[in-house]
């Protein structure tokens, strides 16, 4: 079936439970694209939503996503893309003092 496209429902599962979604995206939507897509969404009542695609992390099937990966490079064996897929959306925590971070653990 040349020249046809095949598109995937995915559901974005957010930090609190609740849902984006489903929505239907293409094999070659990147996961830069996808939280483009989240950011565009986040509904309005809810505080510290995400500003850029790097405030985000997509996981699915227990993997991180790469921002300039498709979804067909992201699909694997194990995860079948039928029906509806959920995405887990984690949010980065925004810094609080610059100069500290996970690495003043190492200290």
């Amino acid at each position: 079936m040349a020249g046809v496209q095949e598109l995937l429902e995915i559901r974005f599962r957010l930090p609190d439970g609740s849902d984006i979604g489903p929505r239907r995206y293409s094999l070659a939507t990147t996961v830069a694209t996808l939280k483009e897509s989240i950011i565009a969404q986040w509904p309005k009542d809810k505080e510290n939503g995400p500003r850029t695609v790097n405030d985000l992390k997509l996981i699915n099937a227990g993997r991180i996503l790469e921002n300039n990966r498709t979804l067909g490079e992201c699909k694997s064996p194990i995860c079948d893309f039928s029906g509806v897929t959920t995405m887990h959306v984690v949010i980065r925590p925004p810094s609080s003092e610059k100069g500290t971070g996970l690495d003043s653990y190492d200290r």
